[in-house]
């Protein structure tokens, strides 16, 4: 492929707005764009000053001022066909939303306080997804920060923020961003998301970035005014796809490994989440992908602390995680829905849509070790998907038993919490924190939250509103849904805020209690603290609906007994001490009923073993005190 567009000569930090000389108040305004006429629209003391803009080659275009202070809002005009005023599409910050102005931001003027922070070790990530404006009262950065300690009490060490980039209105998931390098002005300045991550940071909080580099919203998404970003060689389900391999594509490439810098640098995150990378479509080599983990490692050396890619994808493609010498992309984790699917499907009996591919108990045992899918028939696909990641280290892996996408793309976005009962909820969570990858929470999850979390946007546009509601009507037609939450309405939004601590019920306490103790256990059992596949084995009775889960690791062995039938079992399991019991007062549970029985006598084969009386939805840890061998048995006994 030919490179022939200069915007490659050129760091796209480089583009955009960047001050040069603060004492002079000297800015330098530089851009790449088709146009054959380019002129910057300045705002200063109430007045729009229009400036010619220089090329300076090919088709970057440039101009400096000075002496009209730092705080400058400015557009780029483009002259001909199509053109317009137009924010800046390297804008670090839209005060007034998509269509206004940008903003000069100055990243000299932060002070940061974490100089010593190194990093978590991504193999023991506890991870929290967050959405900024639902999370707290007043849904800003400010919110969050407020809400640490209830994050550290909870025992998790990594937030996944929900994407930041500007959307239009006031509100929207983050899915619809624009500007790759700006800052929603909804949730605060980029001071502030610079001290919510210098905050987390000293209390000792990674923060991961949810970023999305397939498609750009579609209200305010001007890039394509200026080059060419997309191309129509693909589709993607939400617009059109980022250009990677077309013509024109190193002023895509370039933008997305320059984000990727800006948000890591600047702000300090410790990784990104890349959405639906099943959407980028990349035909060349180096795939931006591997570019994308390149820019990392590059990174992390410059930088000296751990710096972690996850991607999003619906494909059960090892390539995104495997080496670059093996032929894979080098990314340091993927979303895992197979484990999500299975868990969820076994506990309502859901098989609408992609769970009618899920529904058996006994694919848990698979997916405690591989996906569920390593290449079998899809019937919601209808093709033979995945590919066997048998031999993945869990580490790869990023596994949760509720996310934004499968609460928030339901009907009424119902969490977990209202469609199983309480014991079963617990259980759940069990499942979730001795499984042998990393694990995640979604928020509200760790009390049980009753509210929704419902989808919403904001468009500005009459016809885009119109025709999201009359899009979420249709695609949930089919299932007889009628009386929809509407997206466009500030209720939606608001019903999808947490619960405030202070008005939990007492229910939720006990649930808090329960997955604080189990994120503690997860934290610091030898046996738990890494995701290692090997020291684990999972056996299921279908038929009790028993579930017997084997983890081994650090000289120590634990044995996780859960019973999501409905009725109460009495099965076998080795002597032990008991470390975590789901039933237990504090936690809301049926104690009296639920202590052990005396240890029952057991002849031949059985000797050392005793039989347990397990209520449903119970779940159950045990530690056996032996390493080595316990995963040679694992028979399930009634």
């Amino acid at each position: 492929m030919k490179l022939s567009f200069s915007v490659i000569l050129l760091s796209m930090e480089c583009l955009g707005a960047s001050i040069r000389e603060r004492t002079k108040g000297r800015v330098e305004f530089n851009v790449y764009a088709n146009g054959p006429e380019i002129s910057l629209l300045l705002e200063s003391g109430g007045l729009t000053e229009e400036i010619p803009l220089e090329r300076a080659g090919g088709h970057l275009y440039h101009a400096v001022v000075e002496g009209r202070g730092l705080e400058l809002r400015y557009k780029f005009l483009l002259k001909g066909p199509g053109g317009g005023a137009f924010p800046d599409p390297c804008s670090h910050y839209q005060p007034e939303g998509v269509h206004g102005f940008s903003q000069v931001v100055d990243h000299a003027t932060y002070r940061w306080n974490d100089g010593g922070w190194e990093g978590i070790e991504w193999e023991k990530a506890l991870l929290y997804e967050l959405h900024p404006g639902t999370f707290s009262a007043g849904g800003t950065f400010k919110g969050i920060e407020e809400r640490l300690d209830h994050l550290l009490e909870l025992g998790i060490n990594t937030l996944e923020l929900m994407p930041l980039t500007q959307t239009p209105g006031r509100w929207n998931w983050g899915y619809d961003g624009v500007n790759l390098f700006s800052v929603n002005h909804n949730y605060g300045c980029p001071d502030e998301l610079k001290q919510l991550i210098d905050r987390c940071h000293g209390k000792g909080l990674a923060v991961i970035l949810d970023i999305v580099f397939n498609h750009c919203g579609p209200e305010g998404n001007y890039l394509g005014r200026f080059g060419p970003y997309f191309t129509d060689k693909y589709e993607t389900p939400w617009g059109d796809a980022v250009n990677f391999d077309d013509t024109g594509c190193p002023a895509a490439r370039r933008m997305v490994l320059e984000s990727v810098r800006h948000w890591i640098e600047r702000y300090h995150f410790d990784g990104l989440r890349l959405d639906a990378v099943h959407a980028i479509h990349d035909q060349s080599r180096p795939h931006i992908l591997e570019e994308i983990a390149a820019t990392a490692r590059e990174l992390e050396q410059d930088l000296g602390r751990r710096i972690a890619i996850i991607a999003e994808t619906d494909a059960n493609d090892i390539r995104v995680v495997k080496p670059v010498v093996e032929g894979g992309y080098g990314l340091d984790a993927q979303w895992m829905d197979d484990f999500h699917h299975t868990v969820h499907t076994a506990l309502t009996g859901e098989s609408e849509g992609y769970y009618q591919d899920y529904g058996g108990i006994e694919g848990l045992e698979k997916v405690y070790r591989n996906y569920l899918y390593t290449g079998e028939y899809s019937r919601f696909w209808k093709m033979n998907r995945g590919s066997d990641a048998a031999a993945i280290p869990g580490s790869r892996f990023v596994v949760a038993i509720q996310t934004h996408d499968q609460v928030g793309n339901r009907a009424r976005g119902e969490r977990l919490s209202r469609l199983v009962d309480l014991p079963y909820l617990k259980a759940a969570a069990g499942l979730l924190f001795t499984a042998p990858y990393i694990p995640m929470l979604f928020m509200g999850e760790e009390y049980a939250e009753e509210n929704p979390f419902l989808f919403f946007t904001d468009y500005q546009d009459p016809e885009l509103k119109k025709a999201v509601v009359r899009g979420r009507r249709e695609e949930f037609a089919a299932f007889g849904w009628d009386d929809l939450p509407d997206p466009e309405n500030e209720a939606t939004f608001s019903a999808s805020r947490l619960t405030p601590r202070g008005k939990w019920r007492p229910f939720q306490q006990r649930i808090f209690h329960f997955y604080r103790d189990l994120i503690a256990l997860r934290r610091e059992h030898p046996a738990l603290k890494i995701p290692d596949k090997n020291g684990t084995a999972v056996r299921v009775d279908r038929e009790s609906r028993l579930v017997r889960i084997t983890r081994e690791g650090g000289g120590k062995t634990i044995i996780a007994l859960a019973n999501l039938g409905r009725s109460t079992l009495t099965p076998q399991c080795p002597h032990g001490i008991e470390i975590l019991n789901s039933e237990a007062a504090r936690y809301g549970g049926r104690e009296t009923a639920a202590k052990s029985r005396p240890a029952e006598a057991e002849d031949g084969a059985s000797k050392g073993a005793q039989k347990r009386p397990l209520l449903p939805g119970q779940f159950l840890i045990l530690e056996t005190g032996r390493g080595g061998g316990a995963l040679a048995g694992g028979q399930v006994g009634r």
